[in-house]
Parts: structure tokens; sequence; C-alpha cells
């Protein structure tokens, strides 16, 4: 059995394994052959398409314990009514089909069950779906791009794209505006396929966004995701990936900025349901404000029948201001002893001012100092988008954020 590896980053100063930082801000991790403990990459509740298979969370449960419940505007009790809410454009290069389709399509929830209340009160309630369709063996030289504007109120979403064996396409999803949304994002992608999706969350301050990524891949498939949240007052993405056949390599990638009273939480999981597929996950945040609150839970499962799996994933947060809060939790559960590798690692810490003194040692100003610190934080990340009129808008809004820290 290869060693599991479960060690801090060292790049933030003051990582912490467990414990508290002085920033008020907790890490935890865990690692754990299931023979020896319980389960903690599982619902409470089983995955069910249906809502009234989930209890109304009350905020003690382990999947809600860090939501504001009272923030989400109904989406997790019944009571928030679809009232229109968004516009979603699509622009797709030739080849591409775009559809909208009923429930009854069968492409519809074929990559993922909904894991919580509010992707089933999603499911549930949405009345028509979008269907990217990406024919097999196609190789698009232009993304395609998906805009979704809120325009207030609340809606209920599900957009299914779907990759054709060995087709490559990249996928931007934008989501900007007001409103109060609830949504599934299906990814499909076939065997031999390459997919890569960038979700970029610009809300702005009022809005509230709660939605399940769910990846399904083929045989020797390729899929990465790059979630960049900034805006929304509660954003809560919980994305999800797993194997229908072997060979499959899965890269999850995030960066966040939580502001002033801002709820940000990205919940990651990846299910190894076949053997020799490879995950990669590494998200990193930075925090400033009081009452600016990050969550980041990443879920690894190795199954049994999943011999020869790879896996790591890391999350390192830069906590900016006094009066933010982290929390990070990191856990991998390992049902088989015949793995290539798997581990995680977990870091929170305040604002080196070594390297600050570093560069203002040097002459640099002390604000210039501090944006180039925090630049070289989240460069390696979004670099990982491909797209260079993304990455300029990405580093300007850094840019904007970092304005209001100096």
């Amino acid at each position: 059995m290869a060693e599991a590896r479960n060690a801090p980053e060292d790049a933030v100063k003051a990582p912490t394994q467990g414990g508290t930082t002085p920033a008020g801000s907790t890490t935890t991790g865990a690692i754990a052959v299931a023979a020896e403990s319980t389960v903690a990459t599982r619902m409470s509740a089983p995955p069910s398409y249906d809502v009234g298979d989930f209890p109304v969370p009350h905020g003690r449960e382990e999947e809600w314990r860090f939501t504001p419940l009272e923030r989400l505007r109904g989406l997790h009790d019944g009571t928030a009514v679809a009232d229109g809410g968004i516009r979603v454009d699509v622009v797709a290069p030739d080849g591409v089909t775009q559809e909208t389709v009923g429930r009854d399509d069968p492409r519809v929830g074929k990559a993922g069950v909904p894991a919580d209340r509010v992707a089933a009160q999603a499911y549930s309630s949405f009345e028509k779906a979008s269907v990217v369709s990406v024919p097999k063996e196609t190789v698009l030289t232009e993304p395609v791009r998906v805009a979704v504007h809120g325009q207030g109120g609340t809606a209920f979403a599900h957009l299914v794209v779907e990759l054709g064996a060995f087709a490559e396409a990249v996928v931007v999803l934008d989501h900007t505006g007001d409103a109060v949304v609830a949504a599934n994002v299906d990814f499909l992608v076939g065997d031999g396929a390459k997919l890569t999706v960038v979700s970029v969350q610009d809300w702005d301050d009022k809005a509230v966004h709660v939605a399940q990524h769910n990846a399904r891949l083929g045989r020797d498939a390729s899929f990465k995701s790059v979630v960049v949240t900034f805006g929304g007052d509660v954003v809560r993405l919980h994305p999800r990936v797993e194997y229908a056949g072997p060979g499959g390599e899965a890269e999850l990638f995030g960066l966040y900025f939580t502001d002033q009273g801002q709820h940000q939480e990205h919940r990651l999981f990846v299910d190894h349901t076949a053997p020799h597929c490879k995950s990669d996950v590494a998200y990193k945040g930075a925090l400033q404000g009081d009452a600016a609150h990050a969550v980041w839970i990443g879920d690894v499962l190795i199954r049994a029948v999943a011999e020869g799996t790879d896996t790591y994933e890391m999350n390192r947060n830069l906590v900016l201001t006094d009066g933010a809060r982290v929390d990070s939790v990191p856990n991998l559960e390992i049902e088989t002893g015949e793995i290539a590798g798997a581990g995680h690692a977990s870091a929170t810490g305040r604002f080196d001012d070594e390297q600050l003194f570093y560069l203002m040692a040097r002459g640099i100003p002390e604000s210039e100092a501090r944006r180039l610190v925090v630049r070289g934080f989240f460069a390696e990340l979004v670099q990982k988008i491909g797209l260079p009129d993304v990455e300029e808008r990405l580093l300007a809004k850094i840019e904007t954020e970092l304005e209001a820290t100096v």
C-alpha cells in the first residue's frame, strides 16, 4: 500500500493542521481506512432526485453546519418560489448543438444524483433544461460561453454539457447580476474526451447561488474544472466527480476572494469508482473584512474496486485582515490497499510579513508589495484557466479587491 500523505503546505506562513489559527480559522483533516473508521464522505441522507427524501436542514447536520441557512432565501426549506430570476445566453462555435429539453430527456440527471435538499429542490423544480452537445471526435478551437445573468427573483435551473467520444472542448460558465439561484450542472464526458470547464461566480452583492456540479467521466477521459468565486452574498458550490470507466483523470482547481460579510463555500467530492484513475484538487482563497467566511470541504473516496488510484488534494488560505474566518476540512477515505498514492494538505495563515519586508527592503512601496504577494499566491491557479480574456478579467478583479485592503 502506498503511503498516505497528510502534511500542511509550508508556502503560507503559520500553517495549521488541526486547531484554530489566530485569525479564527479552523483546519482539520482525516485519512481513514474504511474498515477502521466512520464514513466521512457520504451525506446523512442517500442521494435522491426527490426533495421529499431529504429532511429540512437545521444547521446541525454535518453537510450544513457551516452554511448560514437564514441567508438562503428559502432554497433549503421549500419556501422559495420560482419567479423568473435569470437569463441564460449560449454562444457556441459551429458544430455544437444547443437544445432546450424537458424533464424526460435521458441526459438530464445522468451525470449525478442530487446529494442534498437544495440540489433535489432544484431538480424537482426546474421546467426546462439547457443541453449543449459536442459530437464525437470534434475538437473545438473556440470556447463555448454560457452567460447566466441574474435579473432579480428566484430561479431553478439545469444545464447539461455532453461530449462525445474523443471530443475536446472548453466551456465557460459566467454568472453575473442579482438573483437567488439553485441549479444542477451535469458534465457527461465520453470515452477519451477532454473537457475543461471554467465557472466564474461574479454576482452582485446580494445574490445567492447554490449549485451542484456533476461530472461523469468515461474510459480514459479527462476533465478539468476551474471554479472562480468573487461575488454574491452566499455562494455554495458542490463539485462532484465519478468515473464510469478506468483511466479517467480529473483536475479540480479553484480560487476565491471572500470580502466583508460574504459566505463562500466549496464542497468537493471525488468518488473513485473505477481502477487506475487520477484526481488532483487545488483550491486557494484570500479573505478580508469583518464576517468574511470561506468554507472548503474536500472529500475523496477510493472504493474497493478503484485499485491503482492516484489522488491528492490541497487547500490554502490567506487571511488579509482581522475578522475573517476560514473552515478547511480535507477528508480521504480508502477502501483498498492497492493504490498508487493518496494524500491531502491544508494550510491557513495570515499575510506573510517576511515576504512583505523582503520586497520593501528592495524599494517596493508597501501597497505594491502587498499586491505582488497576493498576485503571486493566485498566479499558479489563474494560469490553469488557459483563456487570456478570462485570466485578465480575473486579475483585474483581484486588483480591485486588493484596493479595499490597501
